[in-house]
């Protein structure tokens, strides 16, 4: 039976290096169409251990229309939010936000708040961790004075078994491509309207060789649902390393604790590449996926945000407006790459101590790089996640 393992491989284009950076955009809008197609017969070796293991329907980042009433358990993440894009226009959906005169909380304040908040919560777990996501990633489009930039949506849903030798399963749907802002609309329409996007992409980000190519369209695509057993029969999510359910509920609930037992995976390079990345940075990035995607206790939860609150390289953005339009207060790092350096944001609900989105934006492009400052690249708006006894469909 085919495996999330192999599906992640079979996602990735076979002329790219396993050593090679990803881009986070880039991967998700590939694993995204892989899930979406019918899937082919398992073949070849297993993928690089580096590789991460997501629910099957292929990274939070592509996704589904949510099925019905899902039987509530005690913790709902990310509340509110109804699936529309607010403004229209794509205009840096979640960016500058803002509270105008109010005064901005620091980074360390933000994080123990949603720490604080997420230590008075309990928890009843269930059959599976359940998990509602929309994702968007900004491309260009065309040559010379003709080009313009369109936003690329999905949605997905996944369920997660909570014990081994279980079935993962995952919905998604593809919600259409739309030009970026106003000034791309307008490009568009000069370019006749077109339905369909011929969109191109470097195989390594930043790169000038070989591109990888595919199309968009403007209209939502149909909706696909299918299940795979679990890598090794337990695994089920990546935290620097494959692990299982059971590893994510022993993590420990002291932040010192944590970031030691987060550290024993560092390598000295980034989570799916050889690329050198230095260890704050590398916990930011694990951290975000753990408070964002894993169903880890409240406890551990409020100990990841404080020791994300003890990272000096982390900062506050201040109140800003998510992709799905839900006011949340912002901190970010910023990463060096070949693109050009780029801000890693986390938006939080200080109400609920929960993760609502996290995004990708330029903050300096690079010599050459396509993607103007400002630009929010890619986001992943985290819908609703929680325990539940449904069963997927």
């Amino acid at each position: 039976m085919k495996d999330v393992m192999r599906v992640l491989r079979d996602a990735r284009p076979e002329e790219m290096d396993p050593g090679a950076p990803v881009d986070e955009g880039v991967r998700r809008d590939e694993l995204a169409r892989a899930m979406a197609a019918p899937r082919p017969e398992a073949a070849g070796s297993a993928a690089p251990a580096r590789r991460r293991v997501r629910p099957v329907w292929g990274l939070g980042l592509a996704g589904a229309v949510a099925a019905g009433a899902v039987a509530a358990a005690a913790v709902f993440v990310a509340p509110g939010g109804d699936g529309t894009d607010p403004g229209g226009d794509g205009t840096d959906p979640g960016g500058t936000g803002g509270g105008g005169g109010e005064r901005v909380l620091d980074a360390r304040t933000v994080l123990l708040a949603a720490a604080e908040k997420a230590d008075g919560q309990t928890e009843t777990t269930g059959a599976y961790w359940h998990q509602v996501t929309v994702s968007s990633s900004t491309y260009a489009v065309g040559k010379g004075g003709g080009a313009y930039a369109v936003t690329v949506r999905s949605k997905a849903e996944s369920w997660t078994p909570s014990r081994p030798g279980g079935k993962a399963f995952g919905a998604g749907q593809d919600l259409g491509a739309k030009p970026a802002t106003k000034a791309d609309a307008e490009a568009w329409r000069r370019a006749g309207s077109p339905a369909t996007f011929k969109i191109q992409i470097p195989v390594v980000p930043g790169g000038k060789g070989r591109l990888k190519g595919f199309t968009a369209k403007t209209t939502p695509g149909a909706r696909s649902f299918n299940g795979s057993a679990l890598v090794d029969g337990d695994k089920v999510f990546w935290l620097g390393r494959n692990v299982s359910m059971k590893d994510l509920r022993a993590l420990p609930s002291d932040p010192k604790r944590l970031k030691a037992e987060l550290l024993r995976w560092y390598k000295g390079h980034d989570t799916e590449s050889n690329r050198p990345m230095a260890s704050d940075l590398w916990l930011y990035t694990v951290a975000r996926g753990l408070v964002m995607d894993m169903p880890v206790k409240p406890a551990v939860r409020a100990a990841a945000f404080r020791m994300l609150a003890g990272l000096p390289a982390v900062r506050s953005l201040g109140k800003v407006t998510d992709p799905q339009g839900r006011t949340g207060n912002a901190i970010a790092l910023d990463e060096k790459t070949r693109q050009g350096v780029i801000r890693q944001e986390m938006i939080i609900d200080l109400a609920s101590g929960a993760a609502l989105a996290s995004m990708n934006v330029m903050v300096a492009p690079a010599a050459g790089a396509n993607v103007p400052a400002g630009r929010t690249m890619n986001s992943t708006a985290l819908i609703g996640a929680e325990w539940t006894d449904t069963k997927p469909r």
